[in-house]
C-alpha cells in the first residue's frame, strides 16, 4: 500500500478491497472520526473499483484515506480521478468529515499529494474543481498553492502546474 507521510497525516493508499468495503457502506479497514467516511468518499471508492474490474486500476492515481498521526483515526479522503490524460492534467477531489474540518488536514494532504503527483515526469498539472458556494474547499485549494483557471459549468476549475 502506498503512504504519503505529512506532519499530522499519514495518507493511505485504498486498496480495491477496501475500496470496495467502502462502496458498499463499510469502514474499508481505518478507523473513521465521528461523521465519516463521507458520501463523497464512498463514491470515489465506487471510482476505484470500477477502474480495478476494468483492468485499469493504478494504486498512485487513486484514492488515499487521511489518516491523523496523534490517534490513527481516519478524517477524510482525497485522490485523483484518473492517471494523467494526454495533456499531462490530473484531476484531484477529497472530501473530510464533518468534525476535522476547518484544522487544516486537506491542505496539508493536498499539498503533499500535489507534490507527490508534480514530481513525476508525465504530470504537467493539477485541476480542482470546486463549487461555487463552497468557499472552505476553495481556501484549501487556494492555500495549497491552486489558482483559479476558470469555469466549468458553473462550478470553479483551479489548476496547479509543475
Amino acid at each position: 500500500m502506498i503512504r504519503v507521510p505529512t506532519p499530522r497525516l499519514v495518507l493511505g493508499g485504498v486498496t480495491p478491497a477496501a475500496a470496495r468495503d467502502l462502496r458498499l457502506g463499510g469502514d474499508g479497514g481505518f478507523a473513521w472520526v465521528e461523521g465519516g467516511p463521507c458520501e463523497g468518499t464512498r463514491e470515489a471508492a465506487g471510482m476505484v473499483v470500477q477502474a480495478h474490474e476494468a483492468g485499469v486500476h493504478r494504486p498512485e492515481w487513486g484514492m488515499f484515506v487521511l489518516v491523523r498521526r496523534e490517534d490513527g483515526r481516519a478524517v477524510g479522503a482525497m485522490g485523483f480521478h484518473g492517471p494523467p490524460d494526454g495533456d499531462g492534467r490530473a484531476e484531484v477531489g477529497y472530501d473530510l468529515a464533518g468534525p476535522a474540518r476547518g484544522r487544516g488536514y486537506a491542505t496539508e494532504a493536498l499539498r503533499a499529494l500535489a507534490a507527490r503527483a508534480l514530481a513525476r515526469e508525465e504530470v504537467r498539472a493539477l485541476r480542482a474543481v470546486v463549487e461555487r458556494w463552497n468557499t472552505p474547499s476553495q481556501g484549501v485549494v487556494t492555500r495549497a498553492g491552486f489558482t483559479l483557471a476558470g469555469e466549468d459549468g458553473g462550478r470553479l476549475v483551479y489548476e496547479l502546474r509543475g
